[in-house]
Parts: C-alpha cells; sequence; structure tokens
C-alpha cells in the first residue's frame, strides 16, 4: 500500500509542474528559433532513449516510458489499474497475454457481490499456465492486491475485536450468540493460534496485547484430557512461530511447559504415541471410538513441532523421540508409498488394522510432513523425500481420477468418486515438491506433480465457484454421464470455513506468479464475506447449496490461523515468508524457520 500512495504522490506533483509552466509566445522570434532548436533536441533525445532504454525501463520492461513529466502515456497509476486500464502496457510484442479482464479489481462491495458460477477459467482445467505475464502485468496485480489485502485485514480485525470482546483467552468465541467454547482444553486455543497471524497483518498492538495475557493469565497446568495432535499443531505451533517472529520469550517459555506435557505422549521405548494426554497428570488415552488403533495423521504431524522446540532449546531428545515414528513406519512401507490411515503398533512392529488409504481426513497431513521435515531440515534427510516422492507416484497410480467433465482429483480407495475439501492442501504440497525436486524442475517428476497441482487448485476452485453460494462443500462426489450438466453433487453440504484451497492457491501464485489465483482467492474471500461474517466474528455455513441460510455458532482457531492467513499472503508482494528458502508452515499454517 506505501508503494500505491508513494506512486500517487509522484503523479500529483507531475500534474502541478504542468499546471506552472509558462506558456510560450511563439509570435517572439528569439523565442520561435529556440523552441524549434529545442523541440530538434528532443527529437534527438527520443531516438537515443529508444535505442538505449534506462535502467527503470529495463525493469519494467517497456522503451516508451521516458521523461513522464512530459509524456501523456506514462506507467499507470494505481487508479488507472483499479479501473482496467490496459493501454500503459508494451505488449505488441509479446504473444497470448494474460487477459486484462481477469485480474479483477480491488474493490469490496458485498451488496452488489453475487458469485458468477461454475466452469469459467476452463484455460486451466488441464494444469496448464496457459498466458504470458509481462513484468507491467504483475505490477497491476500487486496494486490491486494491495487494496485486497487491507480488506482481508479488516476481516481480522473484525474477527478479532468479537473474540476479544465476547472470549478472549478461551478457546473459541460462538460468532453468532457471542457464547465461548474451551473444549479444547481450556488454554487459550484461537489466541495461541492467531498469534502469528497478528503478527504477519501488522496488528502489533493486538499482538502484544495477546502476549501479555499468554504471558500473565495461560495456564496450561488443567486436569483435562486433550488431543495430542491438536494441541500439538495449534498451540506448541503458534506459540513456537510467535517466539520466531517476535522473539519475546514469554512465548517460548509456554512452548516448553506445554512441549514437556504433550512429550509424554510418546512410550519411553519403541512405539506409537498416544491420540491423548492429560495436561496435569501425563496420563495417557485414545478416543473411544478409534482404541485401541491410531490414527496415521496423529502420529505422523508432531515432527515439524517438535523438531523446532528441539533446535530452539537444544534438547535432541524431543526430536529424536517424534522422528521414531517415521522411522517405525518406513520399516512396514508399502511398495506404492500409500499408508494405510488405521495402525497399532504391537510385538514390536507396526501393523495396519485397513487397507483403506486416503489424502483426505485420517492421513492427510502425514504425507504433508514427509516433504515438509525434508525441507525443515534443509533437504538433507533424505529418507523424507524419499518417502514422500514413493507416496506421490502411488497417488498417481491409484488415487488420481478426472471426472466426466474434465476435472482432477484424488479419491480415497473406498469411494473413488468421492473428494474431500481437506485434500485440497494436495494442490500446494505438489508445487512446493515439484519446486524442490533433487531433480530438477525441468524434471519429468517435477513437471508432472506441477501440472496435477495446477489441475487439483483448478477442481478445487470449481467447488466453491459451482455453488450458489460461492463456498465450497465439505465433500463432493463427481457425477457420471452428465457431460455438460451437474458436474459436482455435494455430499457433505457444509462450509467450515476450510483453508486448504487457499493454502494451495497461495502456494502456486508465490511460485509461478500467476495472477489467477489471486482471482479465485478474492472470490472466495467475497463469499466469505457475505455468507459467513456475523456482527461477531465468522460463522460455518451450514448448506453452500442455499443463499437463505444464516452462519452457524461456529468458528475453529484455523480460520484466524490459516484461512485468513492464506488469503491475505496471497495478496501480500511485502511479505518476509519465503516458503522456497527460509520457512516451512507447519500444518496448522504456522511457519518456522528452516534449519
Amino acid at each position: 500500500m506505501k508503494a500505491a500512495q508513494q506512486e500517487i504522490r509522484v503523479l500529483k506533483k507531475r500534474r502541478q509542474r504542468r499546471k506552472k509552466k509558462r506558456i510560450i509566445n511563439v509570435n517572439d522570434p528569439i523565442l520561435f528559433i529556440a523552441f524549434k532548436a529545442f523541440g530538434i533536441a528532443i527529437v534527438g533525445v527520443f531516438v537515443m532513449v529508444s535505442i538505449f532504454p534506462s535502467p527503470d525501463q529495463e525493469k519494467y520492461g517497456s522503451s516508451i516510458y521516458f521523461n513522464n513529466d512530459e509524456v501523456e502515456n506514462i506507467f499507470p497509476s494505481p487508479d488507472q489499474a483499479k479501473y482496467g486500464s490496459s493501454n500503459y502496457f508494451n505488449n505488441d510484442e509479446v504473444e497470448n497475454i494474460f487477459p486484462h479482464e481477469y485480474l479483477g479489481t480491488g474493490i469490496l462491495n458485498i451488496s452488489a457481490f453475487n458469485p458468477k458460477g461454475g466452469m469459467r477459467y476452463e484455460e486451466w482445467i488441464n494444469g496448464s499456465t496457459p498466458y504470458t505475464v509481462t513484468k507491467n502485468l504483475t505490477h497491476e496485480s500487486d496494486l490491486i492486491a494491495y487494496e485486497r489485502r487491507e480488506h482481508i485485514k479488516n476481516a481480522m480485525k473484525h474477527a478479532w475485536k468479537g473474540y476479544k470482546k465476547y472470549a478472549f483467552g478461551y478457546d473459541e468465541v460462538k460468532p453468532v450468540s457471542g457464547g465461548r467454547y474451551s473444549h479444547w482444553g481450556g488454554i487459550g486455543t484461537t489466541l495461541i493460534d492467531s498469534l502469528d497471524t497478528l503478527w504477519l497483518m501488522d496488528m502489533k498492538d493486538e499482538f502484544w496485547e495477546a502476549r501479555d495475557w499468554v504471558r500473565d493469565e495461560l495456564n496450561q497446568d488443567k486436569d483435562i484430557y486433550v488431543s495430542v495432535f491438536e494441541t500439538t499443531i495449534r498451540s506448541l505451533g503458534g506459540l513456537l512461530s510467535a517466539y520466531t517472529w517476535s522473539k519475546d520469550a514469554s512465548f517460548l517459555d509456554k512452548a516448553k511447559d506445554i512441549g514437556a506435557k504433550l512429550f509424554k505422549a510418546f512410550p519411553e521405548n519403541l512405539g506409537l504415541p498416544s491420540g491423548q494426554i492429560n495436561l496435569k497428570t501425563g496420563n495417557k488415552a485414545q478416543a473411544d471410538w478409534l482404541s485401541p488403533n491410531k490414527l496415521l495423521s496423529e502420529v505422523g504431524t508432531l515432527q515439524l513441532e517438535f523438531r523446532d522446540l528441539a533446535h530452539v532449546i537444544e534438547k535432541e531428545e524431543y526430536a529424536t523421540k517424534s522422528e521414531q515414528v517415521f522411522r517405525l513406519l518406513k520399516d512396514v512401507e508399502p511398495d506404492d508409498g500409500l499408508f494405510p490411515y488405521f495402525l497399532r503398533y504391537s510385538d514390536n512392529k507396526t501393523h495396519f488394522q485397513t487397507s483403506d488409504v486416503s489424502f483426505g481426513a485420517f492421513a492427510d497431513s502425514f504425507f504433508e510432513y514427509e516433504l515438509k521435515v525434508w525441507l525443515q531440515g534443509g533437504r538433507k534427510e533424505s529418507m523424507y523425500r524419499e518417502m514422500y516422492d514413493k507416496s506421490i507416484d502411488g497417488m498417481h497410480k491409484r488415487l488420481l481420477h478426472v471426472s466426466d467433465d474434465g476435472l482432477w482429483f484424488i479419491s480415497s480407495s473406498a469411494k473413488p468418486t468421492e473428494f474431500e475439501h481437506l485434500t485440497c492442501f494436495m494442490g500446494g504440497l505438489l508445487a512446493l515438491g515439484a519446486y524442490t525436486d533433487p531433480n530438477g524442475l525441468d524434471s519429468d517428476r517435477a513437471q508432472r506433480d506441477l501440472k496435477t497441482s495446477k489441475q487439483l487448485a483448478y477442481t478445487c476452485y470449481q467447488m466453491y465457484a459451482q455453488m450458489p453460494t460461492g463456498l465450497a462443500p465439505d465433500v463432493i462426489e463427481f457425477s457420471r454421464g452428465l457431460r455438460g450438466g451437474k458436474k459436482i453433487i455435494p455430499t457433505k453440504h457444509d462450509y467450515g470455513l476450510r483453508p486448504e484451497t487457499v493454502e494451495t492457491l497461495f502456494i502456486l501464485y508465490t511460485l509461478t506468479g500467476d495472477p489467477i489465483y489471486r482471482t479465485w482467492g478474492w472470490e472466495i474471500f467475497q463469499s466469505i464475506e457475505k455468507y459467513c461474517k456475523t456482527s461477531i466474528a465468522y460463522g460455518s455455513y451450514p448448506d453452500v447449496g442455499s443463499t437463505d441460510r444464516s452462519p452457524e455458532d461456529k468458528m475453529e482457531s484455523f480460520f484466524l490461523a490459516e484461512t485468513l492467513k492464506y488469503l491475505y499472503l496471497l495478496n501480500d508482494s511485502d511479505t518476509e515468508i519465503d516458503i522456497l528458502n527460509k520457512h516451512v508452515f507447519n500444518t496448522e499454517a504456522h511457519p518456522f524457520t528452516i534449519f
């Protein structure tokens, strides 16, 4: 936004200088000769500038933007960009340029907004990047994104204000009634989950106020059983990330405290961690519906957090115990790399309790951490990358499908026509894997994965676009033999403020620079504003197929930790986040530093 404001100030000064210029009397012979000589000189300058572009001209890819005080066709101002002018780009030499109208605007007018429907932008359906994006067009996309970024920040301000007023320090606020939940253990889950979002959005007053509560009020010594998985990714992850950004010791102190309590879930010898732990007593338990089995996602999504804690406080045991889970799984790795999601450890060995495999519920983030643990360690621990590549090969062979209407999706083995919104994270993961492939981005494997990434991103966008509300159902089924008819059939109709699609859009835009991902993200945000916003915060939407329903009295902490954060970063060209060289996100969107 500062860059845009600076550009506006420069243009105003130029206009003022034009107004102050003296009018030359061409009837005065001396002045006339001088003016004519000056005109010849200007022609010479024009020729020289056309042949030898200045550094600024080279930077912006243009050979006509010189001496802007005297030229009307100057580089576009924010206002020109905002209203869709395309006359300011020297694109005559570029073929198949990105359509200017696809950029959209940064205007937020919810009363006039209505979702435009599905099966638009079909150029992207097969995983290609169909258009050329020039430097000028990227610049204009950034100007639009600055405006959108402020609207998304305002959404965070609105939700935080409601949380602070009605539920500050509690796990969740009820966005309709103003009530509060503490079902995650009463340890300030929304507050802690939101800390790095506040920091990255430059909401520092709110951040430091939250820090004061963490330092002075947070009590994690509760006689209550909590989910080891959820508490690790939300609370431990949130505290560690807040410390990473702020270096405030209060966050590290609390991270050490909750980390020590959660670490008791790991067995003293070999084995898999328990699903639940009592924060006060350290007693272990397992959910009744699951016992004595364990979930692949729960045991395989603790490693980034405990490795980061071990790295910061130099307690190696935290790293080795969490890594042990992957080594035990490596010992029983299926030939196709697809691990079934129900596990049991007995007789010094891991046993699978089902043959079903999935990249959705019960399994999703384990496959995510195969890649991200490798990235976190500086791409040196080859076992993790090898496990990831084998899993992705297996996914392509067994679980990747295309619908009759050309939409690509990843199913579970048990339900081959079903696709979960949870699985939409795979678009971003595959892109990240392709850009970090040890064989190089140009390798056949990386190009295959990048193409699948883009195909999935289009399908996940269609899950939103094809619904009357512009919101995605939690689970869909693809029709068979209905080409040209209804393409996506919701089987679980609610939208739970989920982040997976906008996570993929953020990663794909960051890596490819294709502005279409910003366009799709902006559509999703507008639908959230129109159908999920309450006077207090934002609520889940019960039926995405109906525009007549009201938000539910439920807002998960991940809406602030993930959904709004990824939408903001998608439009934040100034961010310090560097997903290729400096940072790795845990599955709750908390960025950790790469070792």
